[in-house]
């Protein structure tokens, strides 16, 4: 869903909530004046019930929390992929062959507006320097990121390089697969398969 689009729709929200908000607080104002209470709306209050505040409220609440639940992440188009996931992966041969296989727990950190991808081996570590969401209705919800890789200590084989991962989620969104390619300190490239284990 495009961001500007719920942008949009949150500001017709929050103009709506504070139109309400507004017209509590003037009857309640207009009630304790007939009972001849010396009632004065402090500017702060007008203030907090103004559209701004209203709309700071409803983007966090969106952003946190509304986003996860089904009915909304559906309209937004953005599944929770957060959790950890159990990875199996296979670096490939420059012809196709297999060269190794290797396992590792990607940890997925999400939010509505951000996504961080974290993954651990026996021998490095990697964090996502971008990520992006994409809604493939053929094949499902597709993941792309770019990431950092930093080996261990006492690993003096590998060096710290970049890298770029394409994943592929299931509709039921319990696994993943997808491809991998490094570069800048380690040409190498493979496939990799993620099950998922917690939320």
């Amino acid at each position: 869903m495009n961001r500007a689009k719920v942008g949009q729709y949150l500001s017709l929200a929050a103009a709506g909530v504070s139109a309400v908000v507004m017209l509590i607080v003037l009857t309640l104002w207009d009630v304790a004046t007939a009972f001849g209470l010396n009632a004065n709306i402090p500017p702060a209050v007008i203030s907090l019930a103004g559209a701004g505040t209203i709309f700071t409220i409803l983007y966090w609440f969106l952003d946190k929390h509304a986003w996860r639940w089904a009915p909304v992440g559906g309209w937004l188009k953005a599944p929770d992929l957060s959790g950890v996931w159990s990875c199996h992966g296979t670096s490939l041969k420059p012809d196709g062959s297999v060269d190794r296989d290797w396992t590792g727990t990607v940890t997925i950190v999400q939010s509505w507006e951000r996504i961080r991808v974290r993954m651990k081996t026996d021998h490095s570590g990697s964090n996502s320097i971008a990520a992006a969401l994409v809604c493939d209705e053929a094949d499902g919800f597709r993941l792309l990121y770019n990431y950092r890789n930093d080996p261990k200590a006492g690993q003096p084989d590998l060096q710290s390089h970049r890298g770029f991962a394409e994943l592929v989620f299931s509709h039921d969104r319990a696994s993943a697969e997808g491809e991998y390619f490094n570069g800048q300190g380690r040409f190498t490239f493979g496939k990799m398969r993620l099950t998922k284990e917690s939320a």
